[in-house]
């Protein structure tokens, strides 16, 4: 038989877990974020197929979304919902026996070996919405990139296989951000030097990638153009690399005291996850959302890992500085602490392409 990878995605998630709970909203569109209120601050985690028809998509802020479908039914996020809901998903992966490693609530990937990669896929649906009532697409490659990618291509319900054999064909024409780790201002930066396409990234010359890239990026932009990943599929639990936390302002935050004051508040919320975790932070990093919709980050590496929360206060205090005069109202502020990497407990057990050198942790 032969390996391969399938990577399991399911559709509108949270969305269709709601629906779930509320039947009479099959059909509508629905639209999950914040405490459910369109009319306060807040952005859309999920919106269902209908509701995505009106323009609406993830990270958009509810009262645009509002604007664009004001027939939406607007639910809150219900956490313990969505992570129940979540595993018993994972635990019918499981139960066919190969390796699952789970990305977050709504993904994983699966090592399978199999003579039928399709019909395997369609079983593992079929036993998935048996068991828990949820559709999911599943994309198939021979490694976690290419499965990534495929499963975008099968949605909604779907299955599409992306193997190292079709892999130039379908993703050659292709934009560079069309890659599973290429964002829009890697994809810009490419353009800029003539590479628009995931062909012309391919066969681009390795010097001059490192030249604008670095040593190791450079390569390894070239690597994903041709569809290679070597990252193991792996069931040992996730430790995130950071903890944050951010807050949106339902009132504008108008005067640099009241940008200090609320960032020293988010800061040691951030600073007592790091507690509770108990590996020191490294580096702190802080985001500004300011009117109407400009989000900005800047970070700072810490004198010392630390986890005392007048060092993280501090260090979120340096990142403020490191903007340029904020002459805007802040509806937002968010404070990440990111975990010093040496001798990681229990082993590196990171997302298998943020341990790559991308370069674009922040594009989403």
């Amino acid at each position: 038989m032969t390996a391969f990878v399938f990577h399991v995605d399911l559709d509108q998630f949270l969305a269709a877990v709601e629906v779930l709970r509320r039947p009479e909203l099959r059909g509508r569109p629905v639209v999950v974020g914040g405490d459910g209120d369109p009319t306060k601050r807040g952005v859309v985690s999920t919106a269902s197929y209908e509701a995505r028809a009106f323009g609406v998509g993830s990270g958009m802020p509810l009262r645009t979304a509002l604007r664009r479908c004001p027939e939406a039914v607007f639910l809150p996020v219900d956490a313990p919902l969505y992570l129940e809901a979540s595993r018993r998903v994972m635990d019918t992966l499981r139960s066919f026996g190969f390796v699952v490693q789970v990305m977050g609530w709504d993904e994983a990937f699966v090592a399978v070996e199999t003579d039928d990669p399709q019909s395997l896929a369609r079983e593992i649906q079929r036993r998935v919405v048996d068991r828990t009532e949820l559709w999911c697409s599943i994309g198939i490659g021979d490694n976690k990139l290419q499965a990534k990618i495929a499963t975008d291509a099968g949605k909604p319900a779907g299955v599409f296989r992306l193997t190292s054999d079709r892999w130039a064909e379908w993703m050659g024409s292709r934009p560079t951000d069309a890659l599973w780790g290429i964002g829009s201002k890697t994809a810009r930066k490419l353009a800029a030097i003539g590479i628009g396409t995931v062909d012309e990234l391919a066969s681009a010359d390795l010097d001059r990638l490192r030249a604008v890239f670095g040593p190791s990026t450079g390569p390894w932009l070239a690597r994903l153009a041709r569809g290679e990943d070597t990252s193991r599929v792996s069931d040992a639990p996730w430790i995130p690399k950071g903890v944050s936390r951010e807050r949106t302002f339902q009132a504008d935050l108008a005067t640099h005291d009241d940008v200090l004051r609320e960032l020293d508040r988010v800061a040691s919320e951030t600073a007592e996850d790091v507690r509770k975790d108990g590996r020191p932070a490294a580096r702190v990093v802080v985001k500004v959302r300011l009117i109407p919709f400009i989000t900005k980050t800047r970070g700072v590496t810490l004198p010392a890992p630390s986890s005392a929360p007048g060092d993280i206060v501090a260090g979120a205090r340096a990142a403020l500085e490191r903007f340029p005069p904020i002459e805007r109202p802040v509806r937002l502020l968010g404070v990440r602490a990111e975990f010093a990497e040496d001798d990681p407990p229990n082993g590196d057990r990171g997302h298998p392409m943020l341990n790559s050198p991308g370069p674009d942790a922040d594009d989403g």
